[in-house]
């Protein structure tokens, strides 16, 4: 985004970039009709979005897996049964209940590869981003978080919030030193069975790019269509 300062100490948007809309959609028609008034809207790039189906509960969610990730998900889940490492969800109601969730997640996060490597949630910007989204899906009731607990210590967590009956995740991460328990994996499979648990019907993953976004592709068997826009202003 480019901004300046109005003569009223107001901030304005010069340029400002939109992703992860559906082409076509009702919504991205509606938002284009508003946004005309205001900016010239250009179509900045395409991608992909992969999500997964719900339906019929983790079994159902699980059955759409391979077969390999079924057996590795299987022995992991036997694995840390026996080691004592439990689940704990969360559902913030408050600010104030949200910023003690997300400085455990920061706490983890810290010893995380991406904590190590300087390039995750505690480097700024996304620090601040994900501070501000996880109080807002908290003020809403929407935010559901869950940490991965050995001992009475967080080994790793999941995040994300729903809309309606659909989920859309954001972040997950575990301490480097838990990495061959599968911790990532234990998460997602325990976070899908809360949803299923809530009759959620679909789980978002985000965009499909390749790289370490690559794990997606084991977690999901749908591929949608998603657009960027850049808005000049007029």
């Amino acid at each position: 985004m480019e901004s300046w300062l109005g003569e009223s100490g107001t901030r304005i948007f010069s340029k400002i970039l939109i992703s992860g809309i559906r082409p076509g959609g009702r919504r991205a028609v509606q938002l284009l009709r508003r946004l005309e008034k205001n900016f010239h809207v250009l179509h900045f790039a395409d991608g992909l979005q992969c999500a997964a189906s719900l339906r019929d509960g983790l079994e159902g969610f699980l059955s759409r897996r391979s077969a390999n990730h079924r057996q590795k998900l299987g022995k992991a889940m036997r694995r840390a049964r026996q080691a004592g490492i439990v689940f704990e969800r969360h559902v913030p109601q408050s600010d104030e209940e949200a910023a003690l969730l997300y400085a455990r997640m920061l706490d983890v996060e810290k010893t995380s590869w991406k904590g190590i490597a300087a390039c995750g949630m505690t480097e700024q910007p996304a620090r601040q981003l994900y501070a501000v989204l996880i109080r807002n899906l908290a003020r809403q009731g929407l935010a559901r978080i869950m940490f991965a607990r050995h001992e009475g210590t967080d080994i790793g967590f999941i995040f994300g919030g729903k809309a309606g009956n659909i989920y859309r995740g954001q972040q997950f991460s575990y301490r480097e030193a838990w990495k061959r328990w599968g911790i990532g994996n234990l998460l997602q499979v325990e976070q899908v069975r809360w949803l299923c648990e809530e009759g959620a019907r679909r789980y978002d993953m985000g965009p499909l790019d390749g790289g370490p976004m690559r794990y997606k592709e084991h977690w999901t068997e749908k591929r949608l269509p998603i657009q960027s826009w850049l808005l000049l202003r007029r």
